[in-house]
Formats: C-alpha cells, sequence, structure tokens
C-alpha cells in the first residue's frame, strides 16, 4: 500500500514489485559514488534514483550529469525517461538535442576512424597493431554502450594475442561487459580461463583480487550463496591498500566494486550459506577477509553475534543497515531471499535444544510479531528447512519426535533381511558350483559360431557325471538351498 504522500510513480513502482526504500540509508550519497567510477557510477545512481523517494531528486540529476560526461545516450535517456516519469515538469526532463547530436556525431566519427585503421592494419599483416585496433574498437563500443559489438570485438583479439600479457588484458576487457551485460556464465568462464592450471598466466596472479571478486558476483548473481562467499572471503587484501581516486591503481576494481562491498557481499552471504562452525574457521579467523573486515565493522559485529548465538542482536543490526542494502545494484535482487536464509538458520539454531516453544517466546527471541514469525515458520516448515509443525490451536511450534526404540528395531530388520538375501545368493552358488553349472554372458554367448567351436561341449554344460548329479540331485539341492 502506498505511504501517504508518496509520489505516484513509487505507488506504482511499489504495486508492481519493485522495492521501494522509504528510509534514509546511512551513507551520504556523495560520499557513496565517490567511491566509484566508470559505468557503476550511472548505474548506482540510476537504482538509487527509481528505488528511494527521498534520495531519488538528488541521485537522479547526479545521473543526469554522469551520462552527459560519457558517450552513452542510452543512459542518457534512461535517466531522462524516469524523471519524466517522475516530475514531467522539471527543467531536466527536457531532453538536450545539441548535446545529442554533438555527441552522435563524435560517435560516428570515432567509430569510422576506428574501423578505417583496422583495416589498415590488416592490410599491414602485423599482429599486435591489429590486436590493438580490435581493443581500441571494443572499449569504444563499450564506453557508447554497444555490448554486444563490445564483446565481438574484444572476441576477434584472441587470434593475435602472442603473449600471455595480451591473453590476460583480453579476459578482463571480456568479464568487465560481461558484467555490464549481465551475462554471469560469461563472466565465470573467463574468469576459469585465467585461473586454469594449464595455463599459469603471471600477469594474472597479481589480479587475483579482481578475479575473486568477480566470480564472487557471478555467483551471487546466479544464488549460489555458499560460492560467492568462499570466493570473497578467499579475495587477496590487496584490494583494501588500492587508491580510489587513482585511474591508474591497478589494484583497485571500483568500475564494479569497492572493498567496502567485498566485506558486505562475503559476509552476507556466508551469515545465510554458512554455519557457526564455518563462520569462526572461515569468516572471523581468516586473516584475508579480515582486511576487509574492518571496513566494515558492523558486518563483523553480526557475524561474531550468530557464532555466539546471539541471533537476535545479529538480526536487528542486519535489519538497520536494510535501506543500504537495497539501493545496492547487486545486493537488491538477493536481499530477501540472504535475509530470509539468514533468519531462517537463526530458527533452526534457536529451535535445537526445545521440544515445544510458543509463538509468544519467538516473536520475542526475534523481535517480531507472531503473525510475522508464524509466516516464516510456515515458509520454513514448507521448503524442508524446518523439521516441525505448527499448532495452531496452542499457538506452539512442536519439533517432530522419532521413537529411538522404533529407529532401533527398524535398523534392525533391514540388517537382517540384507543378511537373509546374501545368504541365500551365497548358498545358491555353492549349489550351482557343486553341480558344475556355469553361466555364461548374453554377449559372449551370442559371439558366434567360432566361438562355441573353440569350446568344448563339457566346458557349457558340464562333464557327463556331473551332468547325471545335476539331473538326479540339483532339484532337490537347489530346493533345499533356497529353503534354508
Amino acid at each position: 500500500m502506498a505511504s501517504a504522500g508518496e509520489p505516484a510513480y513509487f505507488a506504482k513502482a511499489r504495486q508492481a514489485g519493485h522495492p521501494v526504500v522509504k528510509d534514509l540509508p546511512k551513507f551520504d550519497l556523495d560520499a557513496y559514488i565517490a567511491n566509484y567510477r566508470g559505468k557503476t557510477r550511472f548505474d548506482r545512481l540510476l537504482l538509487i534514483g527509481i528505488t528511494s523517494p527521498l534520495l531519488a531528486p538528488e541521485a537522479l540529476r547526479n545521473a543526469v550529469a554522469e551520462a552527459k560526461e560519457g558517450r552513452d545516450m542510452g543512459r542518457y535517456d534512461a535517466a531522462l525517461s524516469v524523471i519524466r516519469d517522475l516530475n514531467p515538469g522539471d527543467p531536466l526532463a527536457i531532453p538536450d538535442l545539441s548535446w545529442k547530436d554533438k555527441i552522435s556525431k563524435q560517435v560516428k566519427a570515432e567509430s569510422d576512424r576506428l574501423e578505417t585503421e583496422l583495416k589498415g592494419y590488416k592490410n599491414n599483416l602485423i599482429k599486435e597493431s591489429i590486436r590493438m585496433g580490435h581493443d581500441d574498437l571494443g572499449q569504444h563500443f563499450h564506453r557508447i554502450g554497444d555490448l554486444i559489438n563490445s564483446v565481438k570485438a574484444y572476441g576477434r583479439m584472441r587470434d593475435y594475442c602472442t603473449t600471455p600479457s595480451h591473453v590476460v588484458i583480453m579476459n578482463l576487457r571480456l568479464i568487465s561487459v560481461s558484467i555490464d551485460q549481465g551475462n554471469w556464465l560469461a563472466v565465470q568462464t573467463n574468469v576459469q580461463k585465467l585461473r586454469s592450471p594449464g595455463q599459469q598466466f603471471a600477469e594474472a596472479q597479481r589480479l587475483t583480487a579482481k578475479l575473486s571478486a568477480a566470480m564472487g558476483l557471478a555467483l551471487l548473481a546466479s544464488g549460489n550463496y555458499k560460492g560467492a562467499a568462499q570466493e570473497f572471503i578467499d579475495a587477496d587484501p590487496r584490494m583494501v591498500q588500492a587508491r580510489l581516486d587513482d585511474p591508474a591503481d591497478e589494484e583497485a576494481y571500483n568500475e564494479v566494486m569497492t572493498p567496502n562491498d567485498v566485506a558486505v557481499y562475503g559476509g552476507l552471504c556466508a551469515l545465510a550459506s554458512m554455519d557457526r562452525i564455518e563462520l569462526q574457521k572461515y569468516v572471523l579467523d581468516n586473516s584475508k577477509f579480515r582486511s576487509y573486515l574492518e571496513l566494515e565493522p558492523h558486518i563483523r559485529r553480526a557475524i561474531a553475534f550468530f557464532v555466539s548465538s546471539k541471533y537476535s542482536s545479529c538480526l536487528s543490526i542486519l535489519e538497520s543497515y536494510q535501506a543500504d542494502y537495497l539501493l545496492d545494484i547487486y545486493l537488491q535482487p538477493h536481499l530477501s531471499e540472504l535475509y530470509f536464509q539468514i533468519r531462517s538458520k537463526a530458527i533452526q539454531q534457536y529451535f535445537i535444544p526445545f521440544s515445544c516453544v510458543t509463538m509468544v517466546a519467538l516473536a520475542a527471541a526475534f523481535d517480531a510479531d507472531e503473525q510475522t514469525i508464524e509466516h516464516e515458520l510456515t515458509s520454513m516448515i514448507k521448503r524442508g528447512n524446518l523439521d516441525a509443525r505448527i499448532d495452531l490451536v496452542d499457538r506452539v511450534l512442536l519439533a517432530k519426535t522419532v521413537d529411538p526404540r522404533t529407529k532401533v528395531h527398524e535398523h534392525a530388520l533391514k540388517m537382517a533381511k540384507a543378511y537373509e538375501r546374501t545368504a541365500h545368493l551365497r548358498i545358491l552358488r555353492m549349489e550351482m558350483l557343486n553341480t558344475g553349472l556355469e553361466v555364461v554372458e548374453k554377449a559372449k554367448a551370442g559371439a558366434g559360431s567360432a566361438a562355441f567351436g573353440n569350446l568344448g561341449e563339457e566346458h557349457l554344460y558340464g562333464s557327463s557325471s556331473s551332468n547325471q548329479f545335476f539331473g538326479e540331485n540339483a532339484g532337490r539341492s537347489l530346493r533345499s538351498g533356497v529353503r534354508g
């Protein structure tokens, strides 16, 4: 239901199922966006503009300014479209036609120049020049938002890569474009190529933090939270020392994410997918990831509270930062599922020592009303995350009890049946061997007359004495063996 005074744009977005954040986040917008560079700045500003009614005017104004600093007119049009929907009378909603005309001419001239140069390089048959020509063309297409042609240009570099560093550059370019495309399978593929045991690239060793971040992001986007957590917590801490304001710093990866994002993504994925022992061993005691957690101390506190079984304190910290995480371009689609997984694990751990718990006690322990707790418990039971049942009359959660004596009896009967079957088969085989009967496989039996010509009749059917014994006694022996 729309809040009082909420703009019509956000009311429609809420009805369509799009998240709308009515609370102010804990970060300052200018300081937050200053940590990023490249296309992710615009993407993050636009997401904030369509999600937060309080920050929308400032975020969209900055998004328009960011778009006009580049040459991607598609992004400029997207920002103007949102402004028109939000406030048709805003002066920013009027397109700058002179700027668009100027940029169109510049883009066309640059495209023609790069393609002409590439043709010249191909005529000269200089592999390094051809590779650089494709690289320049791919970067140009990436800047103007033509991601499909950018991928094609980078892909054509492969035949002209003569050194390992060229292969590393090509794969990094493809990873960057694939992230902008949302093609997470391509991201994983290109990261694995640089990690391939058969091809150890010395240049790639310096980029382990970036590769871990990219792979973690791809796994997060694919819903593999355990794999994403392992990638983020294993990220090399060298990214922490990077200077985010220096584009020449090779350790920085703020065209995609910052070290703070690594801490948040890794911490939330770990909380959602690891138990308390794993959290202590692989997260809190991890010297690599500790450098990232120091940048986001509230994530470290939340994990420490979960490990200490202080679930209410852990969940309250996460709830206080929910507005911030809903404004994150990569976390927003998965935040509700991550929070559900974390709360589910907390409820499971809380319920283990009890045979029954009242709804009132659960609501008090997890700082929620009874209706919310009942809905969460129902979802957990349906998913198979909680082996219990709900008594709606007495408002009690009951654990499913298993009678140990019945369980032992079932196990004993199962073992007895298995022993009986094994003994029967062994007796049957002994009687067959005693009578000289040999079982021939169908494949061997149908191998042709040549095969039969090499086998004696005694070998196939037993000796005459065995046949006599088999004819007289086999039926009685086999029957007695079966009865035994």
